[in-house]
């Protein structure tokens, strides 16, 4: 199975969004094992509202809260060893793998989120925001993932261009710029189709 895991540098900084961009992109399948908050709406509901490719939640929690707390405020566990990866994706289809919050958001009393990463031998996709903070997130983040030895595929920024955010966490960590997701006008099908066409390359995804 080909995969990739989108995971952020903090919530809310637009890993749905790219999550739903890369399934049109890559013609994927998007996946959501852990889902938090429900007032909104669910993020599967919004990614294939988009693109039409999305697997069931593992685990829907209605709080807006992180996974293990959510959780426990409708009595019930996660059952960490059961969310493996799907085993019912297609043949030459890409997963795309939405992580909850962070990489340090709990899945239980006792296990990270970046645990969890750990244990699926995917590479990382990090997305990160372009505004002020990004560079001390960015760096805490990608060094989590190394000491994990988990394989970090690139990062891909979302927001205004800011060129020496960009190339100061690029250059000091050692990881590859994938490209940028601007503002977008709207939140369709087409804006995404287009932003991927502008801003970044279909080969910087290929995997082997």
């Amino acid at each position: 199975m080909k995969a990739f895991v989108v995971t952020g540098t903090d919530t809310d900084v637009g890993k749905t969004v790219v999550s739903a961009m890369l399934t049109l992109a890559l013609d994927g399948l998007y996946w959501k094992p852990i889902q938090c908050g429900t007032d909104d709406g669910t993020d599967t509901k919004t990614v294939s509202a988009l693109s039409g490719r999305a697997h069931k939640e593992a685990y829907v929690l209605r709080a807006p809260l992180s996974p293990h707390r959510a959780a426990e405020v409708e009595n019930r566990t996660i059952d960490w060893n059961a969310l493996d990866l799907p085993r019912d994706v297609p043949e030459n289809t890409t997963l795309i793998v939405e992580g909850a919050g962070g990489l340090m958001v709990p899945i239980t009393r006792d296990i990270l989120q970046i645990e969890l990463f750990a244990r699926w031998h995917a590479p990382v996709i990090l997305v990160a925001r372009t505004a002020l903070g990004t560079i001390n997130h960015s760096l805490l983040s990608l060094e989590a993932l190394r000491l994990w030895r988990i394989k970090v595929h690139g990062i891909v920024f979302v927001g205004d261009e800011m060129p020496d955010s960009e190339s100061t966490i690029v250059d000091m960590g050692g990881v590859k710029h994938l490209g940028r997701l601007p503002r977008l006008p709207a939140l369709n099908e087409g804006a995404l189709r287009q932003a991927f066409a502008d801003h970044f390359k279909l080969s910087d995804f290929a995997l082997g």
